[in-house]
């Protein structure tokens, strides 16, 4: 039986039409030219540089009029840096008339790098001081087809790297001389324009083809359903080469006309935020919990943790009747984080229910969303008409869902389709059939929707564990109980093969532990004491579940799990790590 179709939201605000990337900056230039779109720290404390659209847009154009000089029309260039205007200016110089661009995850051990430059066929990169020494190895060592190396802080060309600077100044001259063949260049709006790869938290990354229209589809979707404008700062945390940040965290606010900023680190969070004043952010959730968790414990220290809970309960009680008095009542606390933070957007990871709505109560409206890769990236989001906690709120307006095989419970793998599904994985058909079926692209995701159409994850597909009696586990649904132990700072739940039996699996979890809880909450730093203290947790979480999903081992440690730039847990690499996997 065909399963029910699911259609997109409604639009909350009509976006200003687009079909490519280029019109995107031509609509920004025309509305919001003289806007500052780049601001950067210098040495003198509270003192700021900047750049507005229409010098970012200039300096674009004479990147891109630069790398046509050097007769790269149609080529692959990479990119990998840490996030910096210079990565956005390799971007838009490429997607915009140059040729596909290849954004590589900065946090890649060397070999791995190396293996994405093989694999993508590059033939260009651009790369950041930091990257010096692996470029030194790929030029030495001829890996891939990379000719051409372009430095982003080079401040002269020599015989074997190009200096971005100079050949920004190079494409100026040009263009003064009457060089137009870059502005005017014309857009194939169905064609690959950006191949990313998958992070690979379950196997091998994929190369994933993204073109023009799958991209703008999305950057206005976004702004059907969220009202960030050129009033707000965002503070750019998530590495650039994941679409999730490079989609919401920079195309959509370019869009917008929004100003950006770069942070400095994690340890820097709090006080960028203050400097910037910085009224949105785009990011994974554990960032969100971990700031949350901060300002509670101030609250805390302060011994003002009633008072804070019947500021809650009044402005709760407010918003009901349609008045929100939320940053009034928290003003010290929003004064603290720089006295502009309006707006959390959380993906690429599940979110505590219980902090995003402690954010939203304290006055920071804040919204989960879900996407792939795959779908550019974004698929499903809450917005302030759409909130349900738990859920990751509504089908996007350009796009259809359903849910794939449901159980008896209706849980099944989410398909999507519409105009942000990729055209498929770069070199490999038997990948892109199995993915996309009928039009329908197969999340391998699962989920299901409630009777008001809201999405809910409940786990990916292939971390099903499946037992013996041919009862189904999603491991993630145990983690988020475990993870609310005090002291647990996350877990990993896994089946593990009993009595060299494959099939009759354990339920076993691996958590992490937080030393410092344990110190001050209980005295603990003996290990196996803290192991005691967890399982006598997690058997009581056991007592409220039916016995199949009975966790029978548990190993702690202090050791973080191996983790995606996103911060999910790399499974099959854990369990490689654990032995279990060969």
């Amino acid at each position: 039986m065909e399963s029910k179709i699911y259609k997109g939201c409604e639009k909350l605000y009509q976006p200003e039409p687009i079909s490519n990337l280029k019109e995107l900056l031509q609509k920004t230039e025309k509305l919001y030219g003289d806007k500052v779109a780049f601001k950067f720290k210098t040495e003198e404390p509270g003192k700021f540089r900047t750049k507005t659209y229409r010098e970012y847009i200039e300096e674009i154009n004479c990147l891109g009029t630069a790398l046509l000089s050097l007769g790269l029309k149609d080529k692959r260039i990479a990119v990998i840096s840490e996030n910096r205007y210079e990565w956005t200016l390799t971007y838009f110089a490429t997607v915009n008339g140059t040729g596909v661009i290849v954004p590589l995850d900065r946090s890649l051990p060397e070999v791995e790098v190396m293996n994405l430059i093989e694999g993508s066929e590059a033939e260009v990169i651009f790369y950041s001081d930091k990257y010096n020494e692996i470029m030194e190895k790929v030029r030495k060592e001829k890996i891939g087809k990379i000719q051409f190396f372009i430095s982003m802080d080079a401040e002269k060309s020599t015989d074997d790297v190009y200096s971005q600077k100079e050949l920004i100044q190079i494409g100026r001259d040009l263009m003064r001389n009457g060089a137009r063949t870059f502005v005017d260049s014309e857009i194939d709006n169905e064609k690959m324009a950006i191949m990313l790869f998958t992070s690979g938290t379950t196997s091998k990354s994929k190369a994933v083809s993204l073109s023009h229209k799958n991209i703008v589809t999305n950057v206005m979707d976004i702004a059907s359903v969220f009202d960030v404008s050129e009033k707000d700062t965002l503070l750019s945390f998530l590495p650039l080469h994941h679409t999730y940040e490079c989609t919401v965290g920079f195309l959509y606010p370019v869009y917008r006309g929004a100003c950006m900023t770069y942070c400095e680190g994690i340890r820097h969070i709090a006080d960028n935020i203050r400097e910037y004043q910085v009224s949105v952010m785009i990011s994974v959730p554990v960032l969100f919990e971990s700031l949350y968790k901060t300002v509670m414990k101030t609250i805390e220290k302060q011994g003002k943790m009633k008072k804070v809970q019947m500021g809650i309960k009044i402005s709760n009680f407010l918003r009901k009747i349609g008045i929100d008095k939320r940053r009034t009542i928290f003003k010290e606390i929003h004064e603290n984080l720089g006295g502009n933070l309006r707006l959390f957007v959380a993906g690429a990871a599940a979110f505590d229910p219980k902090m995003e709505k402690g954010l939203n109560d304290l006055g920071i409206d804040t919204y989960q969303g879900y996407g792939l890769t795959e779908t550019s990236p974004v698929i499903a989001a809450e917005h302030k008409m759409v909130v349900r906690y738990g859920s990751v709120g509504k089908i996007f307006p350009s796009l259809e869902a359903r849910i794939f095989e449901p159980n008896e419970e209706g849980i099944g793998e989410i398909c999507v389709k519409g105009g942000t599904v990729m055209a498929g994985y770069v070199n490999h058909e038997e990948a892109t059939k199995e993915a996309i079926v009928d039009g329908w692209f197969h999340t391998g995701d699962l989920g299901y929707f409630d009777k008001d159409e809201f999405l809910y994850i409940t786990g990916r597909k292939k971390n099903v564990i499946v037992l013996k009696n041919g009862k189904n586990i999603y491991p993630e649904e145990i983690e988020a109980m475990i993870n609310d132990i005090k002291g647990v700072k996350e877990s990993f739940v896994y089946g593990k093969p009993e009595n060299g039996d494959k099939v009759d699996l354990k339920l076993c979890t691996k958590v992490v532990y937080d030393l410092e809880v344990f110190q001050k909450e209980l005295g603990l730093e003996d290990e196996d004491k803290i192991r005691e203290v967890i399982w006598k947790e997690i058997k009581e979480i056991n007592k409220k579940m039916p016995t199949y999903k009975y966790v029978k081992e548990l190993i702690v440690t202090e050791e973080e799990f191996i983790k995606t730039t996103t911060q999910k847990i790399k499974r099959f690499e854990e369990l490689k790590k654990m032995g279990i996997l060969q």
